[in-house]
């Protein structure tokens, strides 16, 4: 296991505990909220150390998304074939080159102006993989500062450039690492706390366009020309043509671009001329503006923390200013943070017989969110996923301890997972704005915890069974037999605590516990204080359909909120699954 690749690995995990901030204070070349996104997806490569060089680079450039992503591969996939510390120098060189050649119109004032200089400080003989970290930390702060004065949307904005910051956190825990520091953490709030929040009087220009991430394979007589350098030059000047924004990174024999446009479709008949697509995204860009602000700048109480187990939807997250802590799920070809991973697209490879699991963040990771959470807001409240169902809870208690002296975050055991955990986040979040009092919110999220509860419809016990989750023979039994059991995640942890036959069964289950927990809590007397979060997995029609339909006819007056299920549960619940928590 090479230091380089630890670096690496350090790197990415530093970058993610500051994702949401980058997301926040996006404003070039477009405010669209997603530089921090878009570079958690595309670094994710370096979290797996033990990944062959040859396969880093290409899922660096294949998997790289949005503006930052792509820019930030066009650099990487050339700096990560430095075998040792001696070959960085030249290989921040090339990158850095690689980087301004890959956007049509390249500007400094972004993470181009970092890669310029630590291409120059790497180049000084007399820098030593120990004494880089300081110098690197030193100089990229002020090649970050720079993007302010470089750029005027950003003055106007009285921000940093996000996707420079984003890569200047990445160097600062790669060198870190490099110099074998024991105590690793990035204070960026203290290095750039004048220009982390985006002024009031800035106000983000619609666009009309769609952020479009492809993968192309050009049309030429043979394969092995298609990364001669002409035929790239034609193929960008092509591209050029088409949109804005364009970045091409060359991947094997194909190209991997990103590009604004205001017609995708007209795009993809264009493409189509000189190319055949391989793969296709696109997004409306002005939907992601900062036209409304996330409560998490403004007025909460309390700035609440939760796990993405709970089944809450990054976009719901942010509107409510609920940062989500992710875990991983990690197919056969790649690993994604769970809350920035197509649901539909796992379980269709479920279905088809795929095997996909999921894995923890790091400890070092974690540690990282939880400072980076600590340094940005005064009160923080974590809504920690059941302590039966991962070591969260351990892993914060003992950060707690060795870092919180202060008690800046708070920590609940919710005991629960799913919709409870996502039934008790939301409702707290909503209660942290109507409080100045952050005792208040704790108790308030205490209670929310103890009177919820949940009911989990598993379609096919086989995937349990093949997760290692249920007996092999049990999940064979069960199938044949039809039986789909009722899950209710508990303190304990999940119990089966019923078994139906149909559907028709799980749905007047539903009803039938939402009478009783109507007629024994007081408090929900009135219907109208009961929050419904239900939960899909591949089966979101039937479930805003059929099932939100009865419950709205049953009780008119309900909130219902209709969201994925957590993908942690999901890949081991598998598809046709479905849940109702109630609060």
């Amino acid at each position: 296991m090479s230091l380089l690749r630890e670096a690496y690995c350090c790197g990415y995990e530093c970058l993610v505990s500051w994702a949401d901030l980058l997301d926040r204070i996006n404003v070039y070349p477009v405010a669209d909220a997603d530089t921090g996104t878009n570079l958690r997806t595309s670094l994710v490569h370096f979290r797996d150390i033990s990944m062959d060089k040859a396969l880093l680079v290409h899922r660096l450039a294949f998997f790289a998304t949005g503006n930052s992503g792509n820019i930030a591969a066009s650099f990487l996939v050339k700096f990560v074939r430095a075998a040792s510390f001696a070959e960085l120098a030249g290989m921040a060189d090339a990158g850095r080159k690689n980087a301004w050649q890959s956007i049509m119109q390249p500007k400094p004032g972004t993470m181009l102006t970092v890669f310029d200089r630590l291409a120059e400080i790497l180049a000084d003989k007399s820098i030593t993989q120990k004494s880089a970290a300081a110098v690197v930390r030193d100089h990229l702060q002020k090649a970050v500062i720079s993007t302010s004065r470089l750029l005027p949307d950003l003055e106007r904005a009285g921000v940093v450039d996000s996707g420079a910051l984003g890569m200047f956190i990445f160097f600062d825990g790669f060198f870190q690492k490099m110099a074998r520091e024991q105590s690793i953490f990035c204070p960026v709030t203290h290095l750039f706390k004048d220009r982390l929040a985006i002024s009031d009087s800035f106000k983000a220009a619609r666009t009309g366009s769609f952020c479009v991430d492809a993968l192309i394979d050009p049309h030429t007589s043979s394969k092995e020309c298609r990364q001669e350098s002409g035929t790239l030059e034609i193929t960008r000047q092509k591209l050029a043509e088409l949109g804005e924004s364009v970045v091409v990174v060359p991947d094997k024999a194909s190209l991997k671009i990103h590009i604004h446009t205001p017609d995708p479709e007209a795009l993809r008949r264009n493409l189509a001329l000189f190319s055949s697509i391989v793969e296709w995204h696109d997004s409306d860009i002005d939907a992601a503006s900062h036209a409304n602000p996330s409560p998490r700048q403004s007025r909460q109480a309390v700035h609440v923390v939760t796990d993405a187990a709970g089944s809450i939807p990054r976009k719901t997250a942010e509107s409510l200013g609920i940062t989500l802590l992710d875990s991983y799920i990690v197919t056969k070809d790649e690993s994604r943070p769970e809350s920035l991973f197509p649901h539909r697209q796992i379980y269709q490879r479920l279905r088809k017989g795929e095997r996909i699991t999921t894995a923890q963040a790091s400890v070092f990771e974690r540690y990282q969110h939880y400072q980076s959470l600590v340094r940005q807001f005064a009160n923080v409240l974590y809504l920690c996923v059941g302590a039966a169902y991962t070591n969260n809870y351990a892993v914060v208690s003992t950060w707690k301890k060795e870092f919180d002296h202060d008690n800046r975050l708070k920590v609940l055991d919710s005991g629960a997972a799913c919709g409870r955990l996502a039934a008790a986040a939301v409702s707290t979040a909503r209660y942290a704005l109507e409080t100045d009092s952050p005792a208040a919110v704790l108790e308030f999220a205490k209670g929310a915890v103890e009177s919820s509860e949940e009911y989990i419809f598993i379609d096919k016990l086989k995937y349990l069974a093949a997760g290692g989750r249920l007996a092999r023979s049990s999940g064979f039994i069960g199938d044949l037999l039809r039986l789909k059991p009722v899950i209710s995640p508990t303190r304990a942890g999940a119990e089966k605590i019923a078994v139906v036959k149909n559907q028709a069964a799980q749905l007047q289950f539903v009803l039938d516990r939402l009478e009783e927990k109507m007629l024994r809590d007081s408090n929900s007397s009135n219907s109208s204080n009961c929050l419904v979060i239900l939960q899909y997995s591949d089966n979101e029609e039937l479930v805003k359909g059929l099932i939100r339909t009865k419950i709205e006819h049953h009780y008119p007056k309900v909130e219902i909120l209709v969201t994925p299920l957590s993908l942690t549960s999901g890949v081991h619940m598998g598809p046709g699954t479905w849940g109702a928590a109630f609060l």
